[in-house]
């Protein structure tokens, strides 16, 4: 027969051995206030606040959302390169103080300017 020692249970591997770090402005401390009080829960108690935000997230049912397809993942990042090009054309063209760029700009421009028009019509086509 064991002795009674007494104390707190030993949790075992339930033991929590990670820690997150929450970090709240002044307007969504007060938004979790109002939650707890709508559960008729202390805020300033300590052990509190802890315990009902692991139980309010761990109970939750987890909800997909939706993914972005590859195919426009991969047109979202031709766009951000076709924007890069031109920011670094619009640089060349402020640094020299072109007044009238060159033609080859020009064109450059016109033709990211197409590209664009084309991925724009192929992203609304396919929503």
């Amino acid at each position: 027969m064991e002795k009674y020692k007494g104390g707190r249970k030993r949790l075992g591997n339930r033991k929590r051995d990670h820690a997150i770090t929450l970090r709240f402005n002044t307007s969504e401390l007060e938004k979790v206030r109002v939650i707890l009080q709508s559960y008729n829960l202390d805020f300033g108690k300590r052990g509190t606040v802890g315990p009902f935000l692991r139980k309010l997230i761990l109970n939750r049912e987890t909800v997909k959302e939706k993914q972005i397809p590859d195919g426009i993942s991969n047109l979202s990042y031709q766009l951000n390169r076709i924007g890069t090009n031109i920011n670094q054309l619009v640089k060349v063209a402020n640094y020299k103080n072109m007044r009238s760029p060159n033609a080859n700009l020009e064109r450059e421009i016109e033709k990211s300017n197409e590209l664009m028009l084309e991925l724009i019509e192929t992203i609304n086509a396919e929503n």
